[in-house]
């Protein structure tokens, strides 16, 4: 597996934008910089292909890059942020994938789309959320660029204002997701189209477990999904958990500093 990643070295709470961020809650940046690396090192031993872009000053969440697009078969769509602090982010994340040979494309301005924080494959079937960050709109649009079905799921819970907060693709036929954060119908949605469902409570999943990276037999976390290590081990999965608070102050966690650049590839 191939990853983005983006360091964190100008990381820190400068506005509000989702209800994690509080511009008072100061982030210890020498922390926070401990604990992208002990995951860059983490994927770095389980062998993955790390590719890390260089930040840029002034955009602080550009360290999220999982939001920069979602890629599928050297094509990316680019994200459109819903928020004005982090559209500065786009050019970057274009030129970027630009560079890496991608075939990107751009959604209309007037509407929001925030990459594969909102859009994860299961299989080759891309689910997408909607409800604060992503429109619905934008569902349709991504699916015939990338020219993949998709599954349209919507968010009802501000804290969870991404669908990676919530929803996390184990595997083609598992997933974990908080079903509390999805609106009745989607949340049965789910249950019908994915053969295994691992369900995860909202305290846990606030606790951003859902916010993960399968590779392989592993699941890469936050600390709180040992508390989903029971359920992970009968799925075939070995958990691991590491310290994301620094990050989780900004409402974002282990899947949110990592873009996975090889999807769809056979």
């Amino acid at each position: 597996m191939a990853i983005l990643m983006c360091r964190p070295d100008f990381f820190g709470v400068e506005y509000e934008i989702n209800p994690w961020m509080h511009v008072q809650v100061e982030v210890d940046h020498d922390l926070a910089t401990r604990q992208w690396e002990a995951l860059h090192d983490t994927y770095q031993r389980l062998g993955v292909d790390l590719d890390v872009a260089e930040p840029v000053q002034g955009l602080p969440d550009m360290v999220f890059s999982a939001n920069a697009a979602v890629v599928w078969n050297r094509r990316a769509v680019l994200s459109s942020f819903h928020h004005a602090q982090r559209q500065g982010e786009e050019p970057h994340w274009r030129a970027l994938l630009e560079a890496r040979g991608f075939e990107v494309r751009e959604l209309p301005r007037a509407l929001s789309f925030e990459g594969a924080g909102d859009a994860l494959f299961v299989g080759d079937r891309l689910f997408c959320g909607h409800g604060f960050r992503t429109d619905l709109a934008t569902h349709k649009m991504v699916g015939d660029a990338l020219e993949v079905e998709t599954v349209s799921l919507e968010l009802v819970d501000p804290r969870f204002y991404h669908l990676d907060t919530c929803f996390c693709p184990l595997n083609d036929r598992t997933v974990l997701f908080a079903p509390d954060a999805l609106s009745p119908d989607s949340a049965a949605l789910v249950r019908r189209l994915v053969p295994h469902v691992i369900q995860v409570p909202a305290e846990v999943a606030a606790g951003f477990a859902c916010n993960a990276m399968p590779l392989g037999d592993r699941v890469v976390s936050s600390l709180a999904a040992c508390k989903l290590q029971e359920p992970l081990a009968a799925a075939g999965f070995e958990t691991i958990g590491l310290p994301m608070s620094e990050f989780m102050k900004s409402g974002g966690g282990v899947r949110c500093l990592s873009l996975p650049l090889d999807t769809g590839r056979s």
